[in-house]
């Protein structure tokens, strides 16, 4: 804008309109009649609108540059401060975050005492595969093997099956080499649950070997049963998404849903350290609980 009123464009505009406003003035000095200044006037009234009108123009022109700049300024202030809501707004939600995650945690070590945990971040998955293996940032130095259960909130998501010194790789339950004792919750029914490589796409596996009329329905949460398996008694496996029969053995096979969100995984837990289920150990609970009713008694 600065430009415009130092260049020669408006340096003749303003020397006109100094000659037009100046002609009546100099024909006046002169001498002349009314006539005279009339007929000048007449003659330069059209060109001292015409002037005017410009000298408008161009006030508005600069109005409007004045308040476009202000307009900007106040929109990169707008912007700015917009960017900082969101920047709290992401740590808001990633402490509600945290927070959820750590609320969970304590409700495992609450219900599990036995239970020793290795909070992991997941680092990467194996490319072409559904949610089948991954990648967590723990490993032997922070006390991590083979074998361990890796876990959620929600329920088991696998076992570990390589480790690094700050590393280690985990094996879904959607593998097909994956197997857990486990049983229906609802009616006891006993089976294992093993990854299927038909299913895995679906992000489902089965629960099989149950007896042909094995007493098993849609929604029937599945739990581990701590035998025959690297995971302890009580953790959630999935639910029942539908019932099926297995034509070669002639056995009712359960098509299970995992609880915990395999495809959606960031986090997760190692399971380190917990006391080993025994047939042993659930009957000497059972005679505890029975002493200890024959003592209230």
């Amino acid at each position: 804008m600065n430009d415009f009123f130092k260049s020669k464009a408006f340096i003749i505009l303003l020397t006109l309109l100094v000659i037009l406003g100046g002609v009546p003035a100099i024909l006046g000095a002169m001498g002349q009649g009314d006539f005279v200044r009339d007929a000048a006037v007449s003659l330069l009234t059209p060109l001292l609108r015409g002037a005017y009108a410009v000298g408008d123009g161009l006030r508005g022109y600069g109005e409007y540059f004045t308040e476009f700049d202000r307009l900007k300024d106040e929109n990169e202030a707008l912007a700015a401060e917009l960017d900082e809501l969101r920047g709290k707004l992401e740590s808001a939600e990633l402490l509600e975050s945290e927070n959820a995650w750590m609320r969970a945690y304590l409700g495992i070590k609450r219900a599990h005492t036995d239970y020793t945990f290795c909070d992991a971040n997941l680092i990467g998955r194996e490319a072409g595969t559904f949610a089948s293996s991954f990648t967590l940032d723990k490993g032997v130095g922070a006390g991590v093997t083979v074998g361990m259960p890796v876990l959620t909130a929600d329920g088991i998501v696998g076992r570990v099956t390589e480790v690094g010194r700050t590393y280690c790789r985990v094996s879904t339950i959607l593998n097909y080499d994956s197997s857990i004792g486990a049983y229906i919750e609802r009616s006891g029914e006993v089976g294992i649950v093993c990854g299927d490589f038909e299913r895995r796409e679906d992000g489902l596996c089965l629960l099989r070997y149950l007896p042909f009329d094995a007493d098993v329905e849609v929604g029937d949460k599945v739990v581990s049963s701590g035998l025959g398996s690297v995971y302890p008694r009580g953790l959630v496996i999935g639910e029942v998404a539908y019932v099926t029969g297995d034509p070669y053995d002639h056995t009712k096979l359960a098509v299970v849903r995992p609880a915990a969100d395999l495809a959606g995984l960031t986090r997760a837990m190692i399971l380190t350290s917990y006391e080993v289920y025994t047939e042993k150990s659930d009957a000497a609970a059972d005679a505890a609980a029975d002493d200890t009713a024959a003592d209230g008694e």
